[in-house]
C-alpha cells in the first residue's frame, strides 16, 4: 500500500463513521475535500448523496459535477450512475448516445448492472443502432453473472428469435433461473412454457404453480390467467369466487382481458351475485382500450 492510499484510508475511516450512523451532513463535510483532492471513491459518494438528496439538498447537477470526475478515472459505480442520469435526462439534457458511453465502460469493466442495461440499449435502439445480437450478448454476460432481469431478457430473446435461433428449451433454462429469483415476469412466461408445453413437456399443474407466483407479486397477466384457470377448472378445482379474486386484482391494475373476465362473471352471476350493471362496467373499461370481445358483449347485452 502507497502512502497516498494510507492517508486516504486514515481520512476516510471518520467518513464512514459518520455515514454508517446516518449523520450524512458531517460526512458531506469530511467527504469534499477528498472529493476536491481527487479521491474517486469520495467524489462517488457526493455524487450519490447530492442524488439521493441524503444531508444535502438533492441536485442532480451537483451529482453529475462528481459522478463524472469518479466515473473518468474508471470508478465503475459512478460510469454507471452516470449513464443513468443520462438516460433519464437528470440534471443533464436526455442523451442516449452518452448514456450508452457510460454504460459500456462500466459494462467492459464486467459491472452486471450496466451489461444489462446496455443490452436492452441495442434491444430497443436507444443511442446505438438496433441490434439484437449485440443484445444478446450483454444479456448473457449479465446473465451469466446471475442477475435476474438479464436471464429474463435473454429468456425472451430466445423465446422469440432474437439475435440467436428460436430455441424454446434455452428459453425454459433463462426463464426457470430467473422464475427461482423470484422475478414476477420470468414467473409468467415459464407458467405459460409449462401450459403450452414450449421447450418442456405440457403440465398444467406446473403451469398454475408459476402462475401463482407471480400473481402473488401482483402481477397482472399472472392474475389474469391464474383467474381464467380456476373458471375453467384446469389444472384447479373449478372455483368461480377465485376466478373473480384473480380476475378482480388483474382488472384493477387496467388489464382489458381481466376487465372483460370479471364483467362476464358479473352478467353470469358466477363467483358473485348477478349485477347487469357492475358487467357494463367492466366491459366499458375494457372496451375503451379496444378489446373486441368486451365490444361485442355491450353490444348484444341489451
Amino acid at each position: 500500500m502507497n502512502d497516498q492510499s494510507q492517508n486516504f484510508n486514515d481520512d476516510f475511516q471518520p467518513i464512514l463513521d459518520a455515514y454508517g450512523s446516518e449523520d450524512y451532513k458531517e460526512a458531506v463535510k469530511l467527504w469534499l475535500p477528498l472529493a476536491e483532492q481527487g479521491y474517486a471513491d469520495a467524489q462517488y459518494f457526493l455524487g450519490a448523496v447530492h442524488e439521493h438528496g441524503l444531508g444535502v439538498q438533492q441536485d442532480y447537477k451537483e451529482a453529475v459535477k462528481w459522478f463524472r470526475p469518479a466515473a473518468e478515472q474508471g470508478y465503475v459505480d459512478a460510469q454507471f450512475k452516470l449513464g443513468i442520469i443520462y438516460e433519464e435526462g437528470q440534471g443533464v439534457p436526455q442523451d442516449y448516445k452518452e448514456a450508452v458511453k457510460w454504460f459500456r465502460l462500466s459494462a467492459e469493466q464486467g459491472f452486471v448492472y450496466g451489461q444489462y442495461i446496455l443490452g436492452s440499449m441495442f434491444e430497443d435502439g436507444l443511442g446505438v443502432e438496433q441490434d439484437y445480437k449485440e443484445a444478446v450478448k450483454w444479456y448473457r454476460l449479465s446473465a451469466e453473472q446471475g442477475y435476474a432481469k438479464a436471464q429474463f431478457n435473454l429468456g425472451s430473446m430466445y423465446s422469440e428469435g432474437y439475435g440467436v435461433p428460436k430455441d424454446y428449451k434455452e428459453a425454459v433454462k433463462w426463464f426457470r433461473l430467473a422464475a427461482e429469483q423470484g422475478d414476477a415476469d420470468a414467473q409468467w412466461d415459464l407458467g405459460y412454457m409449462f401450459k403450452n408445453g414450449l421447450g418442456v413437456e405440457q403440465d398444467y399443474k406446473e403451469a398454475v404453480k408459476w402462475f401463482h407466483l407471480a400473481a402473488e407479486q401482483g402481477d397482472a397477466f399472472g392474475q389474469y390467467i391464474l383467474g381464467s384457470m380456476f373458471e375453467d377448472g384446469q389444472a384447479v378445482p373449478q372455483d368461480y369466487k377465485e376466478a373473480v379474486k384473480w380476475y378482480r386484482l388483474s382488472a384493477e391494475q387496467g388489464l382489458s382481458a381481466a376487465q372483460c373476465g370479471l364483467g362476464e362473471m358479473y352478467y353470469g352471476g358466477e363467483g358473485v351475485p348477478h349485477d347487469y350493471a357492475e358487467a357494463i362496467k367492466w366491459w366499458k373499461l375494457a372496451a375503451e382500450q379496444g378489446h373486441e370481445e368486451a365490444q361485442y358483449n355491450l353490444d348484444n347485452s341489451a
